[in-house]
């Protein structure tokens, strides 16, 4: 069984039509998995519904703890892409004996054009492959925590060295 952690983030952003704004109320994810016919055993949790801009310590904290305790050893986390490097070295830090890969989308799911089903499909074959360990998952490429960051200025993830 591989667990789902929801936190939030532009994956499953909607807009709202009364003010224009994106906004965090549901999770598209079972929708996700419906329409790439992934047929996966996976358990599915809501952690928090949250821009990682809004995201503090005590939540990446309750992140890690959520992690730390679940029985399952292959754990995808959906998370805002802004500060997913954060939450990365966070987990990184202290769980060692589990496979761990954040993902997240830079459009939302309920636009055309998104790459969250691309990016949470990828995400969860990297889970099944990769060793124990801490890693991002973007735009078919994987990071491992200690070395990525988020390239503001193009929108894409990078190896800091």
């Amino acid at each position: 069984m591989l667990k789902i952690f929801i936190t939030g983030g532009t994956l499953d952003k909607e807009y709202r039509q009364t003010d224009g704004e994106l906004v965090l109320t549901k999770t598209h994810v079972n929708e996700i998995l419906s329409l790439g016919k992934c047929t996966l055993t996976t358990s599915l949790e809501i952690i928090m519904l949250k821009d990682s801009l809004f995201m503090d310590k005590t939540d990446r904290l309750k992140i890690r703890q959520k992690c730390l305790d679940c029985a399952e050893e292959k754990i995808v986390i959906t998370h805002g892409t802004d500060t997913m490097a954060e939450t990365a070295g966070i987990l990184g830090q202290d769980i060692k004996d589990k496979t761990i890969v954040l993902v997240g989308a830079m459009i939302p799911f309920t636009f055309r054009d998104s790459d969250a089903v691309f990016n949470l499909g990828f995400a969860l074959a990297a889970v099944q492959t990769l060793k124990p360990g801490v890693y991002i998952a973007m735009n078919a490429r994987i990071f491992s925590w200690e070395n990525v960051r988020k390239n503001k200025k193009t929108g894409e993830f990078e190896e800091l060295i």
